[in-house]
């Protein structure tokens, strides 16, 4: 019997067919690859914009944080400016007083910053003027104020201030050639400023202040008539003007226009007008020094 022979069947793919599905590979793989380098430029350019972006955030925090260290440095300028033109304004408040008073209008830019150093002083036996030399209330008077009928010293001795607070004052010592006394009251003042009186001139306006018949705190006006007299000690250390001097005024301050003590008021002539005299300031200072000291020595013994 005879076979039949066994016949292999292939499946033969004609050329369009392996065209198609090679194709159809091709372009999913390029698809891919598109695909993939599509992705990575978008993640690029979001890297390269982050990238931007921060920069663009650190200058603007940078440029802000300068902007406000500059406002900040504007700011302690204009205050540090604020501060010199409030203390200029203050200095030529002052300097206008006192060229007021300099070329004669009035004194009272003057008055007003001597006043509150200038006191009322008063004993059992009568009154007279001081004013405050130290901060600590150190006062300069006259050794006759002090001094009752007897020529003893006087009791009961107290310091009334300009705004009428009364104190008792300690007696410290005295100069009696010089007719200076010293005291002192409790407290924390703004003392007088005691000019040097070698500098002054003839003809140069001044102002005096005291408690003249008990009118405290009364001023007059008038000028250096002359320098060096000879008081009646016969030492020439005094002031002569024709600023209106009465009984009271005695120990109370001689101020020039820059609002400096040039001399304390001692004496008049009471048979003539516009004729009164003040102790030079210099002297003042020396014999304040010699009294301290003198004090110091006898509290040390």
């Amino acid at each position: 019997m005879s076979q039949k022979p066994i016949v292999h069947h292939q499946i033969t793919l004609k050329r369009h067919h392996k065209w198609i599905i090679g194709s159809f590979t091709t372009i999913i793989i390029l698809f891919m690859i598109t695909s993939g380098i599509f992705t990575y430029t978008l993640f690029l350019r979001q890297e390269v914009n982050f990238n931007a972006l921060d920069k663009k955030i650190t200058n603007l925090d940078l440029r802000t944080q300068s902007n406000i260290n500059t406002i900040s440095e504007e700011l302690l300028r204009t205050n540090s400016d604020i501060n010199e033109i409030g203390s200029s304004i203050g200095d030529i408040n002052k300097e206008f007083d006192l060229l007021k008073a300099s070329v004669g209008e009035d004194f009272s830019g003057v008055i007003d910053t001597i006043v509150p150093s200038v006191v009322t002083i008063r004993t059992n036996s009568g009154q007279g003027t001081g004013f405050i030399i130290d901060q600590r209330g150190y006062i300069v008077t006259n050794a006759h104020v002090l001094a009752s009928e007897d020529g003893t010293l006087a009791t009961g001795i107290v310091a009334i201030t300009s705004n009428q607070e009364t104190l008792n004052a300690i007696f410290i010592g005295y100069d009696g050639t010089l007719d200076i006394a010293l005291l002192k009251i409790e407290g924390d003042y703004n003392p007088v400023k005691l000019g040097n009186s070698e500098s002054i001139k003839i003809g140069e306006k001044v102002i005096a202040i005291g408690n003249p018949l008990g009118l405290q705190f009364s001023v007059s006006q008038g000028i250096i008539s002359a320098i060096n007299r000879a008081g009646a000690n016969g030492i020439n250390a005094y002031i002569q003007t024709d600023a209106a001097l009465n009984p009271g005024n005695s120990g109370g301050p001689l101020v020039n226009t820059d609002g400096e003590v040039v001399g304390i008021n001692n004496f008049k002539v009471s048979t003539a007008e516009s004729l009164g005299f003040a102790l030079e300031s210099d002297y003042i200072v020396k014999i304040v020094n010699q009294i301290s000291e003198r004090e110091l020595e006898e509290a040390l013994l």
